[in-house]
C-alpha cells in the first residue's frame, strides 16, 4: 500500500497496523523524521519497546542472524522495531521469506535511496499485503517554508521573509539540513522573540558569496573561471565533503529525470516549463545550460562516480580532499569542453 508523506499524521494508526514500511527516495531528513515518529508512537504504548538497527549488509553476511533477530522472543520487551538502512533489491529474497511466516510484534522499517518503477523492493511493498510504502521526494520551497514557519511559531518567535528564505536556500531541498539549523537557532534565541538576519547567518555559517550549490551550478555549466574563484575559497576551509556531494548527487538525480524525458519534447525550453514542481525561473537559465551540455549517459557516470568518490573519501580521510575536489575538476574540465 503506497501512503504520501504529508498525510502521514492522519495514516499513521493504518501504517502502524503493517508488518513493514518501506521508505525510500532522496529526502534523508524526512525519512529520519517519518522513522522517529513511528518510534516514538510505539514507545507511548510500550516503554520496553526493543530497537535493533542493521544494514543490508549485515543481512547479507549473516542471513541466520537475521531471522534469529526476527524470530526469537526478548527478554525485556514484548514488542521490537527493526531498521535495515541501505537497503537494495539485492534483500528482496530475505523480506519474501520472513513474510511468509511474519511474527507478531514485530515492525520493520526498510530505509532505502533512490528506487525506479522496476524495483523488486518498491514492487514488493508497493502491491504486497500489510506492507506499507512511503516515497520521500526533496522537498520544495513551499514544504521547508511551512517547516520553518511551523517551528518558530511554536516558539512564539518572529522571522522576517529574507530569514527564511535564507534558511530555505541553506537547507538544499532537505529538512534534515533545515532542521539542524532550526534547532541551532532555537537554542540560541532561548526567551527572545526575535532574531535577526545577521544573527541567522552567524548561527548558520552562510558566508553569503559561496554556497553549495553555486559551486555545484558553476561546476556542472564548465564556466571554469566562476568555479575556481568558489574552489579557492572552499580549499582553505573545513567543508563536510559527503554533504557536498550528496547535494550533487541529488542535483545529477534531478537532470537524469528531465533527461529520461527529453524525448517526448520538441525543445529544452518546452521540457523545462513542463516540469513539476516547476522550476523557479532564476534557476531556469542554468538547468536549460546543463541540460544543453549533459548527455543522459554522461549524468548516469557521474551518478555512478559519485557514489565511488564518497565511498574512497570515507576510506582514505587523509586524502579525502583532494579525492573530493579530483571529482569536481574532472566535471568541470569536462563541462566546459562540451560547451
Amino acid at each position: 500500500m503506497i501512503y504520501k508523506t504529508y498525510e502521514l499524521q492522519k495514516n499513521l494508526p493504518n501504517i502502524l497496523k503493517c508488518n513493514m514500511l518501506l521508505l525510500y527516495g532522496e529526502n534523508f531528513g524526512l525519512k529520519k523524521e517519518i522513522k522517529e515518529k513511528i518510534i516514538k508512537n510505539k514507545k507511548q504504548k510500550n516503554t520496553t519497546l526493543e530497537i535493533n538497527s542493521l544494514y543490508e549488509s549485515d543481512v547479507a553476511e549473516n542471513e541466520n542472524s537475521f531471522y534469529e533477530s526476527i524470530y526469537s522472543g526478548s527478554l525485556f520487551s514484548n514488542e521490537k522495531i527493526i531498521i535495515i538502512s541501505n537497503c537494495t533489491d539485492k534483500i528482496i529474497k530475505q523480506i519474501e521469506n520472513i513474510k511468509e511466516k511474519f511474527p507478531e510484534n514485530i515492525f520493520i522499517i526498510i530505509l532505502a535511496d533512490i528506487l525506479d518503477k522496476k524495483s523488486k523492493l518498491r514492487n514488493f511493498f508497493e502491491k504486497g499485503d500489510n506492507n506499507a510504502c512511503m516515497p520521500c521526494y526533496l522537498d520544495n520551497e513551499r514544504d521547508l517554508e511551512n517547516i520553518i514557519i511551523k517551528s518558530f511559531k511554536d516558539q512564539r518567535i518572529l522571522m522576517s521573509k529574507e530569514t527564511i528564505n535564507l534558511l530555505v536556500e541553506k537547507a538544499n531541498n532537505d529538512r534534515g539540513n533545515l532542521l539542524n539549523e532550526i534547532e541551532k537557532i532555537k537554542n540560541y534565541s532561548m526567551n527572545k522573540k526575535q532574531v535577526n538576519i545577521q544573527e541567522i547567518k552567524s548561527l548558520i555559517n552562510f558566508t553569503g558569496e559561496y554556497k553549495s550549490d553555486a559551486l555545484i551550478n558553476e561546476c556542472l555549466c564548465g564556466n571554469t573561471s566562476g568555479y575556481k574563484k568558489i574552489l579557492e575559497e572552499l580549499y582553505t576551509n573545513t567543508i563536510n565533503q559527503i554533504f557536498f556531494l550528496r547535494i550533487l548527487s541529488n542535483k545529477i538525480e534531478k537532470l537524469l529525470k528531465i533527461k529520461e524525458t527529453e524525448k517526448d519534447y520538441p525543445n529544452i525550453e518546452s521540457l523545462i516549463n513542463s516540469i513539476k514542481p516547476a522550476i523557479f525561473w532564476k534557476d531556469k537559465p542554468i538547468i536549460k545550460k546543463q541540460l544543453s551540455i549533459w548527455k543522459l549517459e554522461d549524468l548516469k557516470a557521474i551518478f555512478n562516480e559519485i557514489n565511488y568518490t564518497e565511498l574512497m573519501c570515507k576510506k582514505n580521510p587523509n586524502s579525502s580532499k583532494i579525492i573530493f575536489f579530483n571529482l569536481f575538476n574532472n566535471i568541470c574540465k569536462k563541462a566546459n569542453s562540451y560547451s
